[in-house]
């Protein structure tokens, strides 16, 4: 059972989730950052959910190779570490901004119980993924159905976690996808024929909750209530 693997010692904690809607990629950046910075003990941890605009974002340590003909899609240099991936609709986004030391682990556990998740998540819709060791995300038959990238900073992580649900693959062609030429990428449309994004985005939410061990999940719509420090 895909529970079993999950790593021990995430301690349960309170959560607030922010449903964004559709956004451009570098307000909600900008965002997350002055969250992290602002933060103190008392903050709760926050999950954001998102669509973005078409963009490619090229990590910090991201070689130009990987970005091979972008354009009119723009290509945004990012404080994550990875290479260069893609962001466009039809592609769920969960970014992840949490105190990691309150759940008495690690970041690379943390890391892994998000795999797991999706991992879990998809065999709910009857697809088979599994993770690799050395290349971050989720994989079905060796395509990348899920890409995963955190920063960490003073414990506090943000970045996440982004989910092909139903969407143009066309633009990764366009790129050597987190610095792999010739990575084959999925979407669960393309496994499952139509796939209803907020029924994924609930889905994936629960088995996100279990795997982090959150309690007392508070939920906001992006039109009711901003993002802390948000310039979107």
């Amino acid at each position: 059972m895909v529970e079993d693997v999950y790593p021990s010692g995430l301690e349960g904690s309170e959560l607030v989730v922010r449903y964004l809607g559709r956004r451009d990629y570098e307000p909600v950046w900008q965002s997350m950052k002055s969250f992290t910075a602002e933060r103190d003990d008392q903050t709760h941890d926050e999950f954001w959910v998102v669509e973005h605009n078409p963009v490619f974002t090229q990590g910090q340590a991201g070689k130009p190779e990987h970005i091979l003909f972008p354009g009119d899609i723009p290509v945004i240099q990012v404080d994550r570490g990875g290479q260069v991936t893609y962001h466009g609709p039809g592609q769920l986004v969960f970014y992840f901004l949490m105190d990691v030391r309150r759940k008495r682990s690690g970041p690379r556990a943390v890391v892994s119980a998000l795999e797991y998740a999706v991992i879990e998540m998809l065999a709910g819709f009857g697809i088979e993924a599994r993770n690799k060791p050395d290349a971050p995300g989720v994989y079905v038959n060796g395509a990348k159905i899920a890409s995963l990238g955190l920063r960490f900073r003073k414990m506090c992580s943000y970045h996440g976690l982004s989910l092909n649900v139903d969407m143009d693959l066309e633009p990764f062609s366009r790129i050597n996808p987190c610095g792999y030429a010739g990575l084959d990428v999925v979407d669960m449309a393309s496994l499952l024929g139509k796939v209803d994004i907020e029924e994924v985005s609930r889905r994936l939410l629960v088995c996100f909750q279990k795997a982090l061990n959150y309690i007392n999940i508070d939920e906001k719509a992006a039109n009711n209530d901003q993002p802390a420090g948000s310039a979107c």
